[in-house]
């Protein structure tokens, strides 16, 4: 699986609101993006095949204040700049498989959504997301991230235990599509050495699973 990940922009809007209609079709209103990139709180990252684009109407690429420092220090996640870049393609656009969003507020992150595209999942890409919205948290120094997840969505729980999040609470009636309740999760302090110590392992083991090098994956 050949998958780069970079800080969402303007251009990404499109995509990123399809992957959001297909993967949160019953969710109303919809997600605004556009709103979400001048979000001070707001941090987005995407996954992109870098040998694939699409075609659309040219839209202004520049990042919205404070996007382009954001992402000099994103950067440092990784080994080597080709994978992050905050430039779209001279044609067309990249091809987005995937996209995480997050709120910081204080010392605590909140993950929004973590979303991929249908034809692409189960093939390591949420993972991926999530491991480098956790480090994108570590470096904006944040301690601890909590979301929440629809109370049948076991496969993406069994994801966020994996990553050492646990219930913490619950909120009752919460999604107003059926009135699913959501499970609420929190992480411990994701600076302390145990929890460093098993998110080495498990970067590990998603580069030895999809055969990403481990200078793709944040530090």
């Amino acid at each position: 699986m050949l998958c780069y990940v970079r800080l969402m922009h303007k251009g990404d809007i499109a995509q990123v609101t399809e992957i959001d209609r297909e993967a949160f079709p019953t969710l109303w209103p919809p997600a605004n993006y556009g709103r979400e990139l001048q979000n001070r709180l707001g941090r987005y990252i995407v996954a992109y095949d870098e040998e694939k684009t699409v075609e659309e109407p040219k839209v202004e690429a520049s990042l919205e204040k404070g996007i382009s420092g954001l992402a000099s220090k994103v950067r440092r996640l990784f080994n080597h700049n080709r994978f992050l870049s905050n430039e779209p393609p001279s044609s067309g656009r990249q091809y987005i498989k995937g996209f995480a969003g997050l709120w910081i507020m204080a010392d605590e992150a909140h993950i929004t959504n973590i979303a991929v595209r249908g034809i692409h999942r189960r093939q390591g890409i949420g993972e991926l997301l999530l491991i480098l919205v956790i480090a994108l948290v570590m470096e904006l120094n944040a301690r601890i991230i909590t979301l929440e997840v629809r109370a049948s969505n076991t496969a993406a729980q069994n994801l966020y235990h994996k990553y050492g999040f646990a219930q913490v609470g619950l909120r009752r009636g919460y999604y107003t599509d059926n009135g699913e309740d959501a499970v609420i999760m929190s992480t411990e302090n994701i600076t302390s050495a145990p929890f460093q110590a098993q998110l080495q392992r498990l970067k590990q083991a998603h580069c030895k699973r999809w055969g990403i090098p481990l200078y793709q994956i944040a530090r």
